[in-house]
């Protein structure tokens, strides 16, 4: 099995090569993040696979190119996950590559945190093993969460170790009041969101059944069981958390969607130019560009595209 891994890493490596603009697609739902590659570039795919599920070490060793949707399937038996958060198509390269986390990250934080160890195809067309497969790992530079979130730029992930974590007993969704949101923040214990669009809060629970009827009794007011939201994809920006409760004051009732505690702000069409994204600073963007000089001179790797 390893030998037979190894092998499809090296044909992978040597589809993106040495030569040329040279993009890696996965499921293609995230696509456009960052802009899309320049005409010309050349597009390939990453081995798919799970190479090896240790339950008692809770890591799984997955090929980028394998489903986030299939490695759910895959670590459920056991009674695990890896809160990718995101279903059909999408891929588990593709999901880190873009580097946005979940709509339940109040709970289970960002998804860098969940990837111990990377292997990848270089500018240059050779596999670069970053970090280790085991949890307590911290030494040498983090090169495995430089990654995550670079779009491809740097590199062209070709498998991944991830850290999984016990699947909930029980998950509900209860709706209530707009004005609750901060408050839902305050008496809940972890919950794994709390969603606000200004007219209605949205609260997941996840836990042992016992202790999600605790955490309604915390709740208490007008509540209700309720479906997920729908969260609008016409934008997204990140904001300070703190900011979040007054844009309620900014944008049409029910044209956003607020990941409250987190920042992160869903946008419909309606608010979509009404919210001025935050941007990194001068000495963060030309820190950014001399790391894409040392892992990429000749802007080979998803030429276009910007993290």
């Amino acid at each position: 099995m390893v030998a037979e891994v190894d092998e499809r890493i090296a044909g992978f490596a040597a589809e993106v090569g040495t030569q040329g603009p040279v993009a890696v697609a996965g499921g293609r739902t995230q696509w456009d993040v960052g802009g899309r590659p320049h005409p010309g570039t050349r597009v390939v795919s990453a081995p798919v696979g799970i190479v090896d599920h240790r339950p008692a070490e809770m890591t799984v060793r997955v090929l980028a190119g394998t489903t986030a949707a299939a490695l759910d399937e895959r670590l459920a038996p056991a009674g695990q996950m890896v809160p990718l958060d995101i279903g059909g198509s999408a891929t588990v390269g593709g999901v880190l590559s873009v580097g946005r986390s979940g709509i339940r990250r109040l709970r289970w934080g960002p998804v860098r945190d969940y990837v111990l160890e990377t292997r990848y195809v270089g500018a240059d067309g050779q596999l670069v093993r970053a970090g280790a497969p085991v949890v307590k790992n911290v030494s040498g530079f983090d090169l495995v969460r430089l990654l995550v979130g670079s779009l491809g730029t740097l590199g062209c992930l070709a498998e991944v170790v991830l850290r999984t974590v016990p699947r909930p007993a029980a998950s509900e969704w209860w709706c209530g009041p707009g004005d609750q949101a901060d408050a839902a923040l305050d008496r809940l214990y972890r919950p794994a969101a709390v969603l606000w669009n200004g007219e209605r809060t949205w609260v997941l629970l996840e836990g042992h059944p016992e202790d999600l009827v605790a955490e309604v009794d915390r709740l208490g007011g007008d509540w209700e069981r309720s479906l997920p939201p729908s969260v609008p994809d016409a934008g997204r920006t990140s904001l300070d958390p703190a900011e979040l409760p007054s844009i309620g004051g900014r944008l049409p009732a029910g044209s956003f969607l607020a990941q409250m505690g987190v920042g992160v702000l869903h946008l419909d069409v309606a608010a979509v130019g009404l919210v001025t994204p935050r941007r990194p600073d001068a000495a963060a963007e030309a820190i950014g560009r001399r790391i894409k000089e040392g892992f990429d001179p000749a802007g080979r790797l998803n030429p276009g595209r910007r993290p």
